[in-house]
């Protein structure tokens, strides 16, 4: 059995800064002397590249960038939709159903390759894959901690802790959350995130991993200093047991 590490990142809505975030806790697990893979299992919104002939999505290609451990694109994304709106209804679209078991599959081949995989999801915590199942299922099958990214704008207080609650209402273990600020002019956003901080550590005990300034250009190298990666490589071990 592999004694690799992973972790499940999911945010509080879509464009938070999720992707921005799981590069910098690849860079960071490669600071610490981890070889780190990638996956975006379900992507939504592809682009053709004429160079080498195959459909990309930026969000993976960023993620591969920040790899220490490239898996192959079929591994690292099992599932590549074109349009870039909701999944369940591109899929449908194109003919396709989101299976959670190649996902799976391909998680467990990953583990086999890397210290650690860091997985993200798709949107928030409850986007839809069809008709029955949400990307919370897809973290339930994964059995995964889950690393939530908040995006420090108006409302997040809300969205923060009702993401947590329905993290902890699948019976999943939260190993902490990082406050991403993607709006620079909000006001009182260190209030906001100290609300949150003593909310989520009350009600859940999830520590917060660290703040990232608004980057312009987003920088996964100097978001990675913002974070405490000893904190959450002592909470993903300690549920690795």
């Amino acid at each position: 059995m592999s004694s690799a590490l992973s972790l499940f990142v999911t945010g509080t809505d879509t464009e938070i800064g999720k992707t921005l975030v799981s590069c910098a806790l690849l860079r960071g697990f490669a600071e610490a002397g981890l070889s780190a893979a990638a996956m975006k299992p379900i992507a939504a919104g592809a682009y053709f590249n004429v160079e080498d002939g195959l459909w990309h999505n930026e969000d993976a290609d960023q993620l591969d960038a920040a790899a220490g451990a490239l898996l192959p694109p079929e591994m690292r994304t099992p599932y590549l939709l074109k349009a870039p709106a909701a999944p369940h209804i591109v899929a449908a679209q194109e003919g396709r159903t989101l299976k959670l078991a190649p996902i799976v599959d391909c998680h467990r081949e990953a583990m086999r390759r890397a210290d650690v995989v860091v997985v993200e999801g798709v949107g928030g915590f409850r986007v839809p894959l069809d008709d029955q199942r949400d990307t919370a299922d897809l973290a339930l099958a994964l059995g995964l901690p889950v690393v939530i990214v908040v995006g420090v704008r108006l409302g997040c207080i809300n969205h923060a802790l009702l993401t947590a609650d329905a993290i902890a209402a699948r019976g999943l273990h939260l190993a902490g959350w990082v406050a991403n600020i993607v709006d620079p002019a909000m006001r009182f956003a260190d209030e906001n995130i100290e609300t949150i901080r003593a909310w989520l550590q009350r009600e859940h005990g999830v520590p917060l991993i660290g703040t990232v300034p608004h980057l312009a250009p987003p920088s996964a190298e100097r978001a990675a200093t913002h974070l405490d990666m000893p904190l959450l490589l002592r909470a993903l071990r300690a549920h690795a047991g």
